[in-house]
């Protein structure tokens, strides 16, 4: 069976994904619509009922964000029971929750068990501000990229993540700040004014995304569902530390916002902080960013900059890179560098990175110095990594030490 004439999801297809899942029922988050007309197909749905059948589990899934196949009232029961025995739309297991003081969130997720794999486990972190709720989602479990200045890039990679568990980041986000409709907010969250407390989504938690370019594609084009989950394009950010081929397909396939993981302006420095670097250096990059669709002034690039002290964060550095953007419509994100156990770099002097983003600024680039979030829950940026690898109890001691002795209790 076919449903307009879309690719389908034969039966074997879904036995493969109750397979890859461990024997546990397929999840209906993540499949398209076709996808998920044909799962029901499959399930004993008539034929005649499936396009109404599938606005209603998308408009309960992605709008309600109901996570039990009961809450779905205007679906007979007889079907409800049917979906049960079937399908889940349940979310990841929360298994931990911490609170920065300044209101920063951080959720650790454990996924199931995929074929002869075991539970997994990532890090997702929420920035409430004022106006704006910005939740940063995590695409692998561990990366391979090792940049010598992230925590992240020191644990090794597990998997990709499938769509289902990258949307199961921002529908759980969701479930915890009260974001879906009469669902409220737990007591002490922090929330913004917005009418949406999730606002904005970055690509920018654990791994690289476009190295699991399928299954963010899907994910991403599912959160911007103007019938789903609704969230604008502009207001999503991919983040890249320059996997050049997947930076055209981003922009034409995906239509989002983009970052570049800069860090330096040489490929010799790049090399050491960004190893991608010695396969993609930054002439490739530089012209894939050029080249990226629809770049314009009101759809610039952002350029990610960790300040690191008496590496990258000199006048001549501040030159090369105003140099090196030339005639690109770009913002410069300057991040002071975040500390977490075993790094060897420091952050810049706060007099320097000031007198960084002067220079930027008088070149005519916009260049924020991103303030430091959730640092207290190694939840700011360059510092996540799963609970998959736990921190051991001296790194504990010697990490808490060390914020003491940098910023005081």
């Amino acid at each position: 069976m076919s449903v307009s004439g879309t690719a389908t999801l034969d039966l074997d297809a879904l036995k493969a994904r109750k397979a890859a899942n461990h024997g546990e029922k397929p999840g209906l988050v993540g499949l398209t619509r076709p996808e998920m007309a044909e799962a029901l197909f499959n399930a004993g749905v008539p034929e005649r009922q499936l396009r109404m059948r599938v606005n209603q589990l998308w408009n309960w899934i992605y709008v309600r964000g109901v996570t039990d196949f009961a809450d779905m009232t205007n679906v007979a029961k007889d079907l409800r029971q049917t979906l049960a025995d079937h399908f889940t739309i349940a979310r990841p297991e929360v298994v931990d929750e911490q609170i920065s003081s300044d209101g920063t969130r951080k959720w650790l997720f454990r996924f199931p068990a995929r074929g002869a794999g075991r539970p997994v486990e990532v890090e997702t972190v929420y920035i409430p501000e004022s106006d704006r709720g910005t939740l940063c989602i995590s695409s692998q479990v561990g990366c391979t990229l090792t940049c010598s200045f992230c925590h992240t890039g020191t644990q090794r990679l597990v998997r990709n993540l499938t769509a289902e568990e990258i949307l199961g980041q921002l529908m759980a986000a969701r479930d915890a700040l009260g974001d879906f409709p009469n669902k409220d907010a737990p007591n002490g969250a922090f929330i913004p004014e917005s009418d949406r407390k999730v606002t904005n989504v970055v690509m920018m938690g654990m791994g690289e995304p476009l190295y699991n370019f399928e299954n963010v594609k899907r994910a991403l084009l599912l959160a911007s569902d103007d019938a789903g989950l609704s969230l604008s394009k502009r207001r999503i950010t991919l983040s890249t530390s320059g996997v050049v081929p997947e930076i055209y397909r981003t922009g034409e396939e995906i239509g989002c916002m983009l970052a570049i993981s800069l860090h330096a302006v040489r490929d010799d420095l790049r090399n050491i902080l960004v190893p991608i670097n010695k396969k993609y250096p930054l002439e490739e990059l530089i012209k894939a960013c050029r080249e990226y669709p629809g770049l314009s002034n009101a759809k610039r690039i952002t350029f990610e900059y960790v300040m690191l002290k008496d590496v990258n964060d000199s006048l001549e550095d501040a030159r090369d890179l105003v140099r090196l953007l030339k005639g690109i419509p770009a913002k410069i994100n300057l991040i002071p560098f975040n500390p977490w156990p075993g790094s060897n770099y420091q952050c810049s002097d706060w007099e320097t990175i000031e007198r960084f983003a002067d220079f930027i600024n008088q070149a005519g680039y916009a260049s924020p110095i991103r303030t430091p979030r959730g640092r207290d829950i190694l939840a700011a940026c360059g510092q996540l990594k799963s609970e998959s690898e736990r921190m051991r109890k001296t790194e504990r001691l010697a990490y808490e030490a060390m914020m003491i002795a940098n910023h005081g209790d």
